[in-house]
């Protein structure tokens, strides 16, 4: 099997050094690559997380050396947003698609029930919550939820967070969805690995899109990658920070990056279906 990992081939089992975007790694992938290797994860009862990246993401990695090392860490990092399909494509993935949290999240819950897989939900509010399982619910009506929690919106007690993950392991959930937000949800995630035994999938704002609870962008907006003007018209004083601090940045050190100005360099993890390892990192510019 060959992966292909923001501009190179990695063979099983094989380490590299990579140049990712602005440092951070971007697995090339599909809906259908990507749920099918979550599925086979998850039949095994497997440990992982699934990080669904945008330019969010790569700019908090460029800011975070501790988030980075999350975003590094990752199972397998899709390319969330249109700008880093873009990308990857400028850095030899012609290929390259977009694998959209919301959309993987639908992919992955009709795997799941045709599978007979339990599933779980972690994150957001009791009252989505509640909307998110009975539309689930109506669309794959075999589905196993066994779990949803929406944990308050502070950090949880040491006693607390050990109280969730034994509610969530003795559930039997095999795939745990959670529905924070970015940073969040990746740093949760990846404090659960070898915690859990699910495959754990941070899908952000797909709770609330799921359940009818917030809208989405058009499909032409999405794929002209201004699903960002969308989200910022319609959620102004939560996300006009984010888009305004990463977007123009993004933008110019990518530019760099492209010309050759700026080189970023990490190592890349086991491939997909090995056992991960983060290895060390020198994710700023040379």
């Amino acid at each position: 099997m060959l992966v292909e990992f923001a501009g190179v081939i990695r063979r099983p089992g094989a380490r590299a050094t990579v140049e990712g975007i602005l440092g951070m790694r971007v697995d090339a992938t599909d809906y259908v690559r990507a749920t099918r290797q979550i599925v086979a994860w998850a039949r095994r009862g497997e440990s992982r997380y699934v990080c669904c990246a945008s330019v969010n993401n790569v700019m908090e990695a460029y800011d975070s050396a501790e988030f980075r090392r999350v975003m590094n860490g990752a199972d397998l990092v899709t390319s969330d947003g249109m700008p880093l399909v873009w990308g990857l494509r400028r850095l030899g993935l012609p290929e390259a698609t977009r694998v959209y949290g919301p959309r993987l999240t639908e992919h992955v819950l009709a795997a799941a029930a045709a599978e007979g897989l339990p599933v779980g939900f972690y994150g957001c509010t009791a009252e989505v919550l509640a909307q998110l399982r009975a539309a689930v619910q109506r669309r794959w009506p075999q589905l196993a939820i066994r779990y949803a929690f929406a944990p308050p919106f502070r950090p949880l007690r040491p006693e607390e967070d050990a109280t969730v993950t034994a509610a969530i392991r003795t559930s039997g959930v095999r795939i745990l969805f959670v529905g924070l937000s970015t940073p969040k949800q990746e740093y949760w995630m990846a404090a659960h690995r070898g915690r859990i035994p699910a495959v754990m999938l941070g899908v952000g704002a797909a709770f609330d899109f799921l359940a009818g609870t917030k809208p989405q962008a058009p499909a032409w907006m999405q794929g002209a990658g201004l699903e960002w003007l969308f989200r910022l018209a319609t959620e102004p004083r939560r996300l006009w920070r984010r888009y305004l601090k990463h977007n123009p940045r993004f933008l110019v050190f990518f530019s760099f990056q492209l010309a050759g100005w700026r080189r970023y360099t990490i190592q890349a993890p086991g491939v997909l279906g090995t056992s991960p390892e983060t290895g060390k990192e020198q994710p700023h510019a040379d």
